[in-house]
């Protein structure tokens, strides 16, 4: 079964640190892009950053700049969000995405999110 778990969103105070976990079971991760997604109440679903297939490529919205960090370990079939420095602003549920073309075939899973709350 193809499926993506998510873990390790809690509260937190501001300027505390969180790790998230993204596992991937049923299909390779190393084979996909892994994106992380966060959505707050009445707001867009926002990108928050990326790794490769690779890991040779890395992106960060301007937001988190600084204080994410995203990394991949593909023996372990999961990919990692750091997040150090938080603030009241990233409370959100966030998610991760795995998307891999082969020709012209695209596979896209998402997880089902997991609650990060930053808060005094």
């Amino acid at each position: 079964q193809v499926q993506l778990v998510e873990s390790g969103g809690g509260l937190v105070q501001p300027g505390g640190s969180l790790r998230l976990s993204c596992a991937a079971s049923g299909f390779r991760i190393r084979d996909y892009d892994i994106g992380w997604f966060r959505q707050a109440p009445g707001k867009e679903r926002e990108g928050v950053s990326c790794i490769s297939e690779g890991g040779g490529f890395t992106y960060y919205t301007d937001s988190v700049k600084g204080r994410f960090t995203i990394s991949r370990d593909n023996g372990e079939n999961t990919v990692y969000l750091q997040m150090d420095n938080l603030k009241p602003e990233d409370t959100a549920v966030y998610l991760c995405n795995a998307e891999s073309r082969v020709g012209v075939d695209e596979y896209v899973y998402w997880g089902q999110g997991t609650q990060v709350t930053v808060s005094s």
